[in-house]
């Protein structure tokens, strides 16, 4: 039997948590040891992983219960005081494979700001995803205010263009169809790199020294930060899917200058008007937080404007959650519930434009990869269901044909 991993947060942390299964199963762990990985973006992500501890220690007396990720590293104390916890791994010493022995004794969770490089770590099993992640980047130089993640990540580390062909060699042999491109501000790639190659760069060279992969995305993008290159291949190149995820945060100037955010509101129209010119049917995602300190009616209504103008068809919401020792957590906070109720608005708003946008696509020919055999999303990450007595084989990217649109998914005959 092979040991639990539970996982919360990012794409980030599901490709590291696949990465410590493969060490941690290596070294001899199996059945009674149970991984966690953390999240440290909203303080409900803590809530969720210390309440998963909890349980796991109170359901499997005597378990090993190993925690990591971003929250352990920021605060390793109070991970280590929960029930069953028997080891915190930090975030620098979580891919090396000395961790994960069995006899390791306890360490010291280290400086994470120290970490000077980010090493490649191949990654062949997801867990019966069709689709696989590959890490280009970790940690982040910025400092928005209202985030906790570079002090849990480090600083701006990339991995070289090699070893990144080299691992998206190896998962399209492995019989991947999708690579998705992952990082905490992967925008930022490269410029601790010989010759500082940018992300549209290294992405032109993965493509053209991997032609035989179908199918490229990108994890979320600074929207002032796509360079040439990237503009070109979003222009030009067929296997880099039509979806941009863009880390906008908000609609208001106002709220986007106290988020210390790069761009304005003027620069996430911009982006959304340049890259539909280049490529009429691309779509858009976006992650936006309500109720950030100082925030009113008027500026949620400039973020729910903001998101009919760009036409973004999928959201991710959060309700904003003050971390603490960050800039954010010392400005006048609404109240807690204001944040739920502004976050359930603008949820709604994304709803009806994804309803929209699904049904914009009813009668087109859509390219599908299945992950499931009834299900899998489109070349603009639209989910689709087909309907019917024929199946399609997970991993196989078909071509069908949109006859009806749910409020959440494509629906398609299977013939």
């Amino acid at each position: 039997m092979t040991l639990e991993v539970l996982t919360f947060g990012c794409r980030l942390n599901t490709y590291e948590s696949e990465a410590m299964r493969a060490l941690a199963t290596g070294a001899g762990h199996g059945a009674g040891t149970i991984l966690v990985n953390t999240c440290a973006v909203t303080a409900e992500a803590e809530r969720q992983a210390r309440q998963a501890i909890r349980k796991a220690a109170r359901d499997n007396p005597g378990a090993r219960i190993l925690v990591t990720g971003c929250a352990a590293q920021i605060n390793p104390e109070a991970w280590a005081s929960l029930p069953g916890v028997a080891r915190v791994i930090g975030n620098a010493d979580k891919l090396r494979p000395e961790a994960w022995a069995p006899d390791a004794p306890p360490a010291p969770v280290t400086d994470i700001m120290a970490a000077t490089e980010t090493a490649a770590h191949l990654v062949t099993d997801f867990a019966g995803r069709a689709r696989a992640f590959v890490q280009v980047q970790q940690g982040c130089d910025h400092r928005c205010t209202f985030c906790v993640i570079p002090y849990g990540r480090g600083p701006s580390r990339s991995v070289p263009v090699g070893a990144i062909v080299e691992q998206v060699r190896t998962l399209v042999a492995r019989g991947y169809r999708e690579v998705v491109l992952t990082g905490v501000d992967i925008t930022s790639y490269g410029p601790d790199l010989p010759g500082r190659p940018t992300l549209g760069q290294m992405t032109r060279r993965l493509l053209a020294l991997v032609p035989e992969l179908p199918r490229l995305r990108l994890s979320s993008l600074d929207p002032v930060e796509i360079d040439d290159d990237l503009w070109r291949l979003i222009a030009e190149e067929p296997r880099l899917m039509p979806h941009l995820h863009l880390s906008l945060q908000h609609g208001a100037d106002l709220i986007l200058k106290r988020m210390k955010r790069r761009h304005l509101r003027a620069d996430a129209l911009a982006v959304a008007r340049r890259a539909r010119a280049l490529r009429p049917e691309i779509a858009f995602g976006a992650d936006l937080i309500a109720g950030f300190p100082t925030e009113t009616e008027e500026h949620v209504g400039e973020t729910l404007a903001l998101v009919e103008e760009m036409d973004l068809a999928f959201l991710h919401v959060f309700p904003y959650s003050e971390r603490p020792g960050t800039p954010a957590a010392r400005m006048p906070q609404l109240p807690v519930a204001l944040r739920r109720e502004r976050a359930a608005r603008l949820r709604d708003a994304g709803a009806a434009m994804a309803a929209r946008f699904l049904a914009g696509r009813v009668g087109h020919m859509e390219a599908v990869l299945f992950e499931r055999p009834d299900r899998g999303h489109t070349a603009q990450f639209a989910p689709l269901r087909l309907v019917g007595p024929a199946m399609a084989e997970v991993g196989e990217i078909r071509q069908v044909r949109v006859s009806a649109a749910g409020p959440a998914a494509l629906l398609a005959g299977a013939a």
